[in-house]
Order: C-alpha cells, then structure tokens, then sequence
C-alpha cells in the first residue's frame, strides 16, 4: 500500500499524487539496503548527493529512509571528520568501495544540512542528539581548511595537503551548512565559536570578495548558489538572478549546466527552482519546474539532463538527486516546514558580522 503523499508535493502542472508518490518510489528502489543512496543502482555514490536525495525522502514523510540514509553516513565517516569524495556500490550487492579519495570540503559539511532538515521533519530530540557527534566532526574537519581570507580549500587530496584554492559554489553550499550545524548547536545548547567566525568570514567572502573564489563563471551553480546557500538576499538576490538569465535560461527547457553548451540539467534547473522561491519569485520557480517534465521518465525518475542541439537525452542515467531537488523544491513552493526552515534561511543562525577590518 502506497503511503499518503503530503500535500506540500503536489503542484499544478508538475506533480500530482500519483507522480509525486512514483517519484519516491524511484529513490527508493536505488537505496541500498545499508542506507546508500548512489546516483543510481550500481552507481556511483557521494556524501552530497546522497544528502539530497535523503532530504527529499523526508519531505515525502519516509523518514524511515532517511534516517538510514544518516546512519550509513555515521557509520562511513573517516576518523577526522571527512567522507571520501566518491564510492561505488556494486548492483550485486557487494561491498562498497571508495573511487575517489580525496575529501570535498562542502560534500563532508552537508551532512549538516540534511541533519538538521530531518529534525524539522520529525522533532525527533533523539536523532539530533545521536547525530550531532558526527556533524561536529564534519565541521570541524572542514573549518580546519579554511584560508586565510575566509574562504575554505575546496578540497583535502589522498597525502592530506589542501589546495589555497576555493571554490563558489562548494564555499556557498559550505555558509548554508554552517548555518544549519549552527541551527543545531543552538538547540542542543552546545556553542561552538569557532563555526561562528568562520560563517562570517565565509559569507563575507562570497558576498564581496568573487575574486577570492576560482573563476568558473561559465557554470550556472557558480550563478545561481550564492543565492540558494542563503548569501545573498533582497535586491543583491535580485540583481544576481537577473544578470545572467538569458545567459543560462533556456525557455521552455531549463537551466544550461554551463553557459557554452546547449545542454539544460534538471539538477541545476530544479535547485535553480528553489534558489527563485527563497526570493519571493515562486512564479519563475514553477514555471522552470514545469518546463523540466520533458526530463521525467515514465517511471517517476528524471534524466540527468537533454542536448537541445542534437535532441538527445545525456547521459543516458536517471539519477536521484536530480529527483531529490526537484521534490525539495516543490516542497519549498508547497510550504514544507522543514524546507521553508533550511532553504529560506531567514531562521537559521548567520555567524559572526566581520568586514575586511576583521
């Protein structure tokens, strides 16, 4: 028996019941049963990704799920802190085997994100308490790579060095973050200052300083994640969005991945989606969100993304976190308490204010 659908996943012309419930259910099938959640059956699997696709398992009331997705987060956290940046899981059932160990700065913090999304989801007390040793040690680990002038190395290589270089988009998935583990020291009453300075410095860095971050300006995330990794607000949210929209927007379509090539993401065009409702422009919102059916499979799932100039599906892969956003951003639209709460920002801790005298 199909469980009931909240009504925050329905939405006019994207979703009904029976589509939302299919959706699900197609994450569901691609979750191991050790909690994994990889890209698909078989696929590759990382820290973030298999984040939002847990996420997105709680908005559709499986909480169940995703708290295992938590667990096998817990239970695969390296000693300082970190998740290696890929692993695989065989179709078979096999062990699973890291495929890229290196350590992704913002793929090791979001842990913090989704931690705190499923507290909102459950008001379970017990859950937070048992999971907050492992945000702590996420954050940690990745406040230790923070650069001088605010912003954190995006990444740790295999021989522990980290390069003096950060990345916008991971360093403003890495603010929301903080100010999630922020959002649950507060409640657990456990201050942690050192998270303070560095969300500040942080979120000073990405709404000042771009040329502190490596130029990949060509990407739309590097456009859009200022904006969904609650940095920017107001009139700057505004003017971010609408500089490079014809730039990156494919009416009808979607969202391109990178500028200079005529292929649109549902991924990208789904988070672009959320990032629109966070500033007050749900209309734009659903109407990228409708315009992306043309990527949803019969099954419920979604191709990663669409070649528009050779009318051609690449790659060939459904993928769950491209369903996972497109589901948190139709609950943001439908008011999802939880959703609101992290994605809004307007209720989640900022850290310190400095400016460059600090």
């Amino acid at each position: 028996m199909t469980a009931a659908i909240p009504e925050a996943l329905l939405l006019d012309g994207v979703l009904d019941a029976e589509q939302a419930a299919a959706t699900v259910r197609t994450i569901l099938a691609d979750q191991r049963p050790d909690g994994a959640i990889p890209w698909f059956t078989g696929g590759h699997l990382d820290p973030w990704d298999h984040t939002e696709a847990a996420m997105a398992l709680d908005t559709a009331g499986r909480h169940d799920a995703a708290e295992a997705a938590y667990r096998w987060l817990t239970e695969n956290q390296n000693p300082d802190g970190s998740w290696y940046a890929g692993y695989t899981h065989p179709a078979d059932g096999g062990p699973v085997v890291v495929s890229n160990s290196a350590k992704e700065t913002n793929f090791c913090a979001y842990v913090a994100v989704g931690a705190w999304h499923h507290h909102l989801s459950t008001g379970d007390d017990t859950f937070l308490e048992w999971i907050w040793p492992t945000v702590r040690r996420a954050l940690d680990f990745v406040v230790g790579l923070r650069l001088p002038d605010g912003p954190i190395s995006w990444r740790q290589d295999e021989d522990g060095t980290a390069p003096q270089e950060a990345l916008l988009t991971g360093s403003s998935s890495i603010l929301h973050a903080l100010r999630c583990g922020l959002a649950i020291a507060d409640h657990l009453e456990e201050p942690q200052p050192d998270w303070e300075l560095a969300a500040g410095r942080l979120g000073h860095a990405v709404t000042h300083h771009p040329e502190r971050f490596l130029d990949k300006d060509r990407y739309s995330m590097d456009w859009y994640y200022p904006v969904l990794g609650t940095a920017l607000r107001g009139d700057a949210a505004a003017e971010r969005i609408e500089r490079d929209w014809d730039r990156f927007v494919v009416p009808g379509l979607g969202v391109r991945c990178v500028s200079d090539r005529p292929w649109v993401t549902g991924g990208e065009s789904a988070e672009l989606a959320l990032a629109l409702w966070a500033v007050g422009q749900s209309d734009r919102a659903v109407q990228i969100l409708r315009w992306i059916r043309h990527l949803r499979h019969e099954d419920g799932s979604y191709w990663t993304g669409y070649v528009f100039e050779d009318d051609a599906i690449w790659p060939e892969e459904r993928t769950t976190w491209t369903a996972g956003a497109l589901l948190l951003a139709v609950a943001a639209l439908g008011g999802d308490h939880a959703t609101v709460t992290v994605f809004g920002g307007d209720q989640l801790p900022s850290g310190l204010v400095v400016d460059d005298c600090c």
